[in-house]
């Protein structure tokens, strides 16, 4: 529908997250929506919706990977540059290069299962296998960003939260990927009945 159609209004809802995109609540009081306006066939709106979500979680993903990227840039880049005491840079000692390279390894697999969900949509009939490779592949991601973010602060100390180096401010971004456009206990669920055939849990 129209975006000001007769009975649709919205209320912006106040984030802490600095973002360009604006959450709303929105409001449908005897709205009409024209036969014109219907996508699929009437009675399968649901599968309709799903399909169409399949496109932002790769896209959630990728986003995800992406900061996942950077930040470790980061935080390899200022390992590598810093020493302290004895002259050694702080990436030589396996404290800090551990957690780093766990990430980028989740990081890699996340980027893998991205690509294989992308190839998915864009080129299987079967739609059961690029939705699940598209939960998958949201909720790899949104952990490895999350992984990747928590290990960079790590490594730059106090300095993971200095303006400077521009990686603290990304953690809004990369908590509501975690919980949208899906939430990984909805992501869990998906993979536990759809692809292990267990019972559904709600």
């Amino acid at each position: 529908m129209d975006t000001d159609a007769t009975g649709l209004t919205t209320a912006p809802i106040p984030v802490e997250i600095a973002l360009p995109d604006k959450q709303y609540q929105v409001f449908f009081d005897d709205v009409v929506v024209g036969t014109d306006r219907l996508l699929g066939d009437e009675g399968d709106g649901l599968r309709v919706v799903f399909d169409g979500l399949n496109p932002e979680r790769i896209m959630g993903a990728s986003l995800c990977n992406g900061v996942g990227r950077y930040v470790l840039g980061v935080a390899a880049s200022y390992a590598s540059g810093r020493a302290v005491w004895d002259g050694v840079p702080i990436g030589a000692h396996q404290g800090v290069a551990h957690p780093l390279a766990i990430a980028k390894i989740e990081l890699e697999l996340a980027r893998l299962m991205t690509q294989r969900a992308a190839w998915l949509h864009d080129h299987s009939l079967d739609r059961a296998a690029a939705g699940e490779a598209a939960n998958m592949a949201k909720y790899a991601a949104a952990e490895a960003a999350a992984h990747c973010l928590d290990a960079a602060i790590q490594t730059l100390g106090g300095n993971g939260m200095a303006t400077e180096y521009g990686i603290a401010d990304l953690w809004g971004v990369v908590r509501l990927l975690r919980i949208a456009p899906i939430s990984r206990e909805m992501i869990l669920n998906f993979v536990a009945t759809k692809s292990l055939g267990l019972p559904k849990s709600y």
